[in-house]
């Protein structure tokens, strides 16, 4: 697949700083108790699923303290519906447990530390920084992945290649590309039936004849 130009790279970039400059995460939470743990539940599962799932658990573990002493099997019946609900479930504990263990019942805001709870990776890492703290990082979810592959500004196999080659080719205003192309991806560039037609980006799409040729 062909790779965005640098006169590419400067539209897409002009395009999403202007539509998605506000753009926050669609995730509920009051708090960056809540923003964790909701972020931690996304893995693999949807926002919206996330959120059906989220105020009876924060009603009935409105902190760390109170998730850090929880019965698993309670927490796991209020996840249910989410996947992987059963490794979620052990995952927000012990990361509850960590916080308030080694952290005073306040989550960090630096990388390593979030990074050492359980449940919590780079990519989560990230993505709460982002959105808590507007952090100048990239988090390479599905969308990401799948809307950088297209418009040829990664060509990485893995997340971890995508997120170096993305943050080489943007380098600033990383919080907002994030959040951009997760909702470009999610309502434009979908992975199944991308509404190209509708697409401000479809100019320098690098799959765009791909999707006519499949009939999308």
């Amino acid at each position: 697949m062909k790779k965005a130009t640098k006169k590419d790279i400067e539209f897409i970039k002009e395009y999403f700083l202007q539509k998605y400059n506000n753009a926050v995460t669609e995730l509920n939470y009051t708090n960056d108790y809540e923003l964790l743990v909701a972020i931690i539940l996304s893995a693999q599962c949807t926002d919206k699923r996330v959120n059906i799932i989220t105020p009876a658990l924060f009603k009935k573990y409105p902190n760390t303290f109170e998730l850090s002493i929880a019965s698993l099997e309670n927490v796991k019946e209020l996840l249910k519906t989410c996947s992987f609900f059963n490794n979620k479930a052990k995952n927000i504990i012990k990361m509850a447990q960590s916080v308030e263990e080694q952290f005073n019942g306040t989550i960090p805001h630096e990388q390593k530390k979030l990074m050492s709870l359980a449940g919590v990776g780079n990519k989560t890492a990230n993505v709460f920084l982002i959105e808590s703290d507007g952090a100048n990082l990239m988090a390479v979810d599905t969308h990401v992945f799948r809307v950088s592959h297209r418009l040829g500004l990664a060509s990485g196999k893995t997340v971890e290649e995508v997120e170096k080659q993305l943050v080489k080719k943007l380098k600033d205003d990383l919080s907002i590309f994030h959040q951009a192309m997760v909702l470009f991806g999610r309502y434009i560039c979908k992975a199944v039936s991308p509404n190209c037609d509708e697409c401000a980006l479809a100019s320098v799409c690098k799959s765009k004849e791909r999707f006519s040729v499949d009939g999308n």
